[in-house]
């Protein structure tokens, strides 16, 4: 039997849209439930439409909890984590997202759409003010008038969108995607015989070294798994000041000597970041 390779385009629990060497879509399935593969995975392409293996990856975005784990894109550049004027948006699921990335070794930054509405622009700006304190980029952008301040920031990488329902991560697929609506419903047909397909991410070529993988909403991000050091490392405001704490497994919750609640008592740290961490290793 022979073999070939491909990339996963979106996939569905053992089955997967695969597209080949040469250009062509093709449906793959897993011969075993212990292969799973996910939009951005390079797999072995075996005879008669089986996938043999997963490549390593250099890395793999996935959101987790007590009883189960779902993957969500894999070998990703950077995470753009889109949130809106209108309606509000989590600004923990944010940092949530922000500690995935961080641990997968991605970049990260945030698009602010819809910032031509002019109602709730400066509350959300408020809302960011302390991601951008904390040294993460944040774009402002209106999808449906000119997704250029994104485009730019996606050249030559592979970008997957993150967010909740409503923040119009549709919309700026569209703009940013050639084609868009054709390769949309091609792969929607295709994920049709899924009866959960709406949970998959779909992978697009923007150009030959520019791709951007699409997520459903989400309404959460677990991180379970992940131990208290492992979540502050990914507050780039709380981490160094970790390295300042009395005690080396200081959870910065009410410990003694804790640098972290210090710095929020004085003013140097956002009251807000400090209570999202903490919300966060309650409940990861």
């Amino acid at each position: 039997m022979t073999a070939d390779t491909g990339l996963v385009v979106a996939g569905f629990g053992r089955v997967s849209l695969v597209r080949t060497g040469e250009g062509l879509l093709v449906q793959a399935r897993a011969r075993s439930r212990r292969v799973i593969a996910v939009a951005g995975d390079q797999i072995e392409l075996l005879e008669g439409g089986f996938i043999g293996a997963v490549a390593p990856r250099r890395n793999l975005i996935a959101r987790t909890s007590a009883f189960r784990s779902k993957l969500i894109a894999a070998n990703v550049s950077q995470l753009v984590l889109v949130a809106a004027c209108e309606p509000p948006f989590s600004d923990e699921l944010l940092c949530r997202a922000l500690v995935a990335a961080h641990r997968a070794g991605a970049e990260a930054l945030i698009a602010l759409n819809k910032i031509d509405l002019k109602a709730g622009r400066e509350q959300a700006r408020a809302r960011l003010a302390p991601f951008r304190a904390a040294g993460v980029e944040v774009i402002e952008l209106a999808a449906m008038l000119d997704p250029s301040p994104l485009a730019d920031r996606l050249r030559g990488r592979r970008s997957v969108l993150i967010g909740q329902s409503g923040m119009g991560k549709s919309t700026l697929l569209k703009a940013l995607v050639p084609e868009a609506e054709v390769r949309i419903r091609e792969i929607s047909a295709f994920l049709s015989s899924g009866k959960q397909s709406t949970t998959a991410s779909r992978l697009y070529a923007i150009d030959a070294s520019t791709e951007l993988i699409d997520t459903p909403g989400l309404a959460e991000f677990g991180l379970a798994g992940l131990s208290t050091q492992d979540i502050a490392e990914g507050f780039a405001d709380i981490a160094p000041l970790a390295a300042q704490c009395r005690f080396r497994d200081c959870r910065h919750l009410s410990e003694p000597g804790c640098a972290v609640s210090a710095a929020a008592a004085a003013g140097a740290l956002s009251t807000r970041r400090l209570e999202l961490y903490r919300r966060i290793v309650a409940a990861p």
